[in-house]
This record gives C-alpha cells, structure tokens and sequence, in this order.
C-alpha cells in the first residue's frame, strides 16, 4: 500500500489559480494578503489536509507563529487558567502556543528554553524557577519574552502578575478585623517572588504582632505536605483560630484534611483560602477566599507579547500587577 502523498503549498495554489507566494504569505498571515484571499487558502488548506512544514518557512525567512509558554505545573490552576487565555488570545492574533513543564527544575527549565531556542520560537512567556540557570537567562536575552506571574530581576523586567503582598494583606486583616489574633499562614517556599510577597503582606495586616510558629510553608505544588502542615498546626496545644493560604494547591490540601479530620469550620478555624475554584463555593459552609483575575492577566500578557514580537522590541522595562478581591462566603467568622 502506498503512502499518502504530502500536500504542499503548489498544490493549494494550483487548486485556486494562485502563485504559490501568495499562498505561502496567506498561510503565514502576511497583512498584504486580502482577508478574502486568506480565508479561501485556509479553507482549501483544511480540505487537502495541509500541514505546514515550519522548518521549511523559517528557512525561507518567514517569521515563526510559535510561542513557547513555561510553567512549574499544569496541574495548578493558576497555570492552566493562564494557558487557556493566552491559547485564545495568541490564537486570536496568528499564533500558536507550545507548552513546556519544568516542574521549578532548573536544569527541566534550562532544557525547555534550548528546545524553544532551537526552534526560533517567536517569543517566550514563562513562569520562572527561583534560581535559572545562567545559560537560561542567555538564552531569554535572545528571545522576546515576558514574565507571568512570577518575576525575576536577573531575567528581565517585562513581568504580568497578581499584587500578591495586597491580596494576602486583604485576605488576613479579614480575619484580623472578625477580632482573631492567633492566625496562621501556610504559604509556598520562600525564594521565588510571589511567595515572598504573600508572606510580606499578612505581616502587614498583622503590624508587627506575629507569631512566628503559626507561619509554615510548604512547596507550591504539593496538595500532600500543605495536609500534613495543617495537621501539625491543629494537633498543637495552643492551635490557631484562624488560618490563610497562599496558593490554590494549599488552599485545596488544607480543605482536604479539616474535611477529613471533621473540623468544624467556622466555629472551630476560621479560613480564607487562596483563588476561587469550581469547588471552593460549596465546600463545607462554603470557602472565603481571594479571586484572582488569572484569565486577564495572562490575556494582558498575550497582547504586550505580541506587539512587542510584531515592533521588533519595546523599550524599557514594563510591569503589570493586578489586584484580588475578597469572596465572603461561611468559612469565617467572629472570634
């Protein structure tokens, strides 16, 4: 049986009485050619089967439509909310996304970018590890790219995130002002710039008056140790009255063992978790918790990529943090 024969740009163009130019820029999204004509190329495309050979474009000079986007785990919903927005508004303009995991691994992160760079990506947005390696932070300086979410000096200072000191100051003078003194927080491992900010603001609402026994933290990304760090928080002689989370993998850890464990909240713990999942409304008497505008954050961050990609460069350094706001649901209440 014989193979099927690959379907190339002469045979779209020979089928609607085109150069094969003019098919080749309309595939590629080039402003000279009419909406019309790109519409009948695309749909004459999809007919045949047509599959671009990228290689083959990049050699004839034609700009690359990829854009790489690194994240620590797809498994957050912080990330795979920013994945779908950026999907869509990088579709919107032309572009396609690829995915890479690094799982905060910098020798993962470091691999992924040589992949990227290998294959002149148009651009990078990336959710960075705390400490890149120096080859990785070369390589960025090659690409146009953008950090989301988190950022790093080293880097760049192109970022889109969160205020995240703001929404943890909101999210524990909550409870402050419900009259709770003994409050305690499980945030993500210090070092990286998001975790440092949300420890920094319930230090705010707190004026200088914290117990430092009560602050825990726990890796990001681990839904297992953020269970076991409540746990020892509750099994104390003197255990808090209230408690704040600092990541969306925490707050769902935490619910997971007070569900377990049948703490009955709000009378015994009061909580304020971190984002706003499908879940977090009807759990228990339903989780206070701070919304957060991932999806418009990481659509900004699609829109300032691609006008930095299309300009050739934007001067000077540009960032972007967008404010939480409180959910007040049955999870906290009066001390």
């Amino acid at each position: 049986m014989s193979e099927k024969r690959t379907v190339t740009t002469r045979d779209i163009a020979e089928q609607l009485n085109l150069s094969v130019s003019t098919v080749g820029r309309a595939l590629s999204q080039d402003p000279r050619i009419s909406q019309e004509t790109r519409a009948r190329v695309e749909q004459k495309a999809g007919e045949l089967g047509y599959v671009g050979n990228l290689a083959a474009r990049l050699m004839r000079g034609a700009p690359s439509t990829v854009v790489g986007l690194m994240v620590p785990d797809v498994r957050n919903s912080f990330y795979s909310t920013a994945a779908h927005a950026l999907t869509q508004s990088m579709g919107e303009g032309g572009y396609q996304v690829m995915l890479s995991q690094t799982d905060d691994d910098r020798d993962a992160e470091l691999a992924q970018l040589r992949g990227l760079a290998a294959a002149q990506v148009a651009g990078v947005i990336l959710v960075p590890s705390p400490n890149p390696r120096p080859e990785a932070v070369r390589l960025l300086r090659d690409l146009p790219n953008v950090q989301l979410l988190r950022h790093l000096d080293s880097i760049g200072h192109h970022w889109f995130g969160v205020d995240d000191r703001g929404v943890l100051r909101e999210a524990t003078q909550h409870l402050v002002d419900l009259g709770h003194r003994r409050i305690a927080f499980i945030g993500g491992q210090l070092g990286f710039s998001t975790s440092n900010d949300r420890l920094s603001g319930y230090r705010d609402a707190l004026r200088g008056e914290v117990d430092e026994s009560l602050v825990v933290h726990a890796p990001p990304s681990s839904v297992e140790e953020a269970r076991r760090t409540v746990g020892k928080l509750l099994d104390r002689k003197d255990p808090p009255t209230a408690l704040v989370t600092a990541s969306v993998r925490t707050t769902e850890g935490v619910l997971q063992e007070l569900t377990s464990r049948g703490v009955d909240v709000p009378t015994e713990l009061s909580v304020v978790g971190f984002g706003d999942e499908s879940g977090f409304s009807w759990w228990g008497p339903g989780l206070t918790t701070m919304a957060l505008p991932v999806h418009e954050v990481a659509t900004q961050c699609s829109v300032w990529l691609q006008r930095r990609i299309r300009s050739g460069g934007i001067k000077g350094p540009y960032g972007s943090s967008s404010h939480g706001y409180l959910v007040e649901r049955g999870s906290t209440a009066a001390q």
